[in-house]
């Protein structure tokens, strides 16, 4: 191998570093599922760690995904441990493009009725499931 060959090759390696820095998918939007199965000890730590993520990243794509206890901070009415209500901070997050899911198989198991959700809330067949085909798409996780 000459030096002319090794020195075409670095110079190769580079542009193709440099070209994967600059593809569609480095300027991609971040995207990022949360993960909540308990409102009391995740909901209020939940939406604030989306809130600063938001701040510090405002193009970020997030989808919250909750199952089993996770769902009650959705309830019509949910308020957090000081009585505040969750619904304002939820409608904010969704107004900056956050989504807000909610297990259906859930609401089987604990007979809970969409109607009983704010209206922000939008219904998927299995909280799991979703987890798993947004992180198989690129979904970064956070569980909070």
């Amino acid at each position: 191998m000459t030096s002319t060959t090794t020195l075409r090759g670095a110079l190769a390696a580079s542009a193709l570093s440099v070209a994967a820095l600059w593809s569609p998918m480095a300027l991609a939007q971040d995207r990022v599922a949360y993960h909540i199965d308990d409102a009391a000890t995740q909901g209020l730590k939940g939406l604030r760690n989306i809130r600063n993520h938001l701040d510090t990243d405002p193009s970020a794509r997030i989808t919250v995904v909750t199952h089993a206890n996770g769902v009650d901070f959705l309830l019509e009415g949910a308020k957090d441990a000081n009585g505040s209500a969750f619904a304002g901070p939820v409608a904010a997050l969704v107004a900056r493009g956050v989504k807000f899911e909610v297990c259906e198989i859930t609401l089987r198991n604990r007979n809970l009725k969409r109607e009983q959700f704010i209206q922000e809330a939008e219904f998927t067949p299995s909280g799991v499931v979703r987890l798993t085909k947004l992180q198989v798409a690129g979904h970064a996780y956070i569980k909070p």
